[in-house]
């Protein structure tokens, strides 16, 4: 792999690793929730950046992430380890049955169906409410988060482990995309009807690609309900569907390192403007808009149009 490549994500995951020691407490958990997260969009961006499948109903996975860690962790005392483990095996196998079904549709049929199998998803997790507890949610004892004798409670620990997630993500997703896989994937978005021609099988890498992108959100939902102590159905609504197609868009479509920007530029940008009115809203969405118009392809798209040719 390119040398500058290796230095510029390693570089991040070295920067990420120093702010550890050196960021306050407020700023110290932000980032903690922003890597996470990030991981969240990483996925995401294997789906619509790199294969151009734009799907509106990603929450049920990163949703499916983190019941499928939460309930038998809450419920059947299952530690840790293998809760997070069930956690990314429900999200997978949620992201192959979805698959199977919405890849029989195109374009804006894919979008609607994916957003239709996501409110069903929702409203499963309401009527559930014996096991999920509806709208309020399950609160994970903080005494039994502990995974590999390490205690998620310690904000030092949970940094750590969220780098570390994060650091994983991001590796694999660089791996991937620079694999003859990824490089069919990004042949499927530009022309499948040529890809096709050259004889390679669409609808099985448009399944390989909603599968792992459902993975990898699954593994950020898991991780998020351990980290953080909560599993709630608000993560399984539509604006949660929204979030990651906006951080993936602000960051950098088809790019490996540009969902951590966007999840880190809306974040910020949403955290700063709620403490100046309640109608941050407003300036986020003019932020947002303005970030559009002059950088439509994100940030690091920007820069890899710009500088960068070579940015992954």
């Amino acid at each position: 792999m390119n040398a500058r490549i290796l230095a510029l994500h390693g570089g991040l995951l070295a920067l990420l690793l120093v702010l550890h020691f050196v960021l306050p407490v407020y700023h110290h958990g932000n980032l903690a929730r922003i890597m996470v997260l990030a991981c969240y969009a990483i996925g995401y961006n294997l789906l619509f950046g790199y294969t151009g499948l734009l799907s509106l109903g990603h929450a049920m996975f990163f949703a499916a992430g983190m019941y499928g860690m939460g309930m038998p962790f809450h419920h059947l005392g299952l530690g840790a380890e293998l809760a997070f483990l069930a956690g990314i095996g429900t999200a997978g196998a949620l992201a192959l049955v979805v698959g199977l079904l919405a890849l029989r549709t195109l374009g804006v049929a894919f979008m609607i169906v994916t957003l239709m199998f996501s409110q069903a998803f929702y409203l499963m997790i309401l009527l559930a409410a014996r096991w999920t507890r509806g709208d309020e949610g399950l609160v994970l004892a903080g005494a039994d988060r502990v995974l590999f004798g390490l205690d998620l409670t310690d904000p030092d620990i949970r940094y750590l482990l969220a780098l570390g997630l994060f650091a994983l993500c991001l590796s694999a997703a660089l791996w991937l995309v620079r694999r003859p896989f990824g490089r069919v994937l990004v042949a499927i978005r530009e022309n499948p009807e040529r890809a096709e021609l050259l004889g390679y099988d669409i609808f099985r890498h448009k399944l390989a690609a909603v599968v792992v992108s459902g993975m990898f959100s699954g593994a950020a939902g898991a991780a998020y309900g351990l980290m953080f102590g909560y599993v709630g159905a608000s993560f399984a609504e539509v604006h949660f569907s929204i979030f990651p197609l906006l951080w993936v868009l602000l960051g950098g479509a088809g790019t490996v390192i540009g969902p951590f920007f966007g999840v880190l530029f809306m974040f910020y940008l949403i955290d700063i403007s709620s403490g100046l009115t309640p109608a941050y809203m407003l300036i986020a969405g003019v932020a947002l808009v303005l970030l559009t118009l002059f950088a439509p392809q994100g940030l690091a798209g920007e820069v890899r149009r710009r500088w960068l040719r070579w940015l992954p």
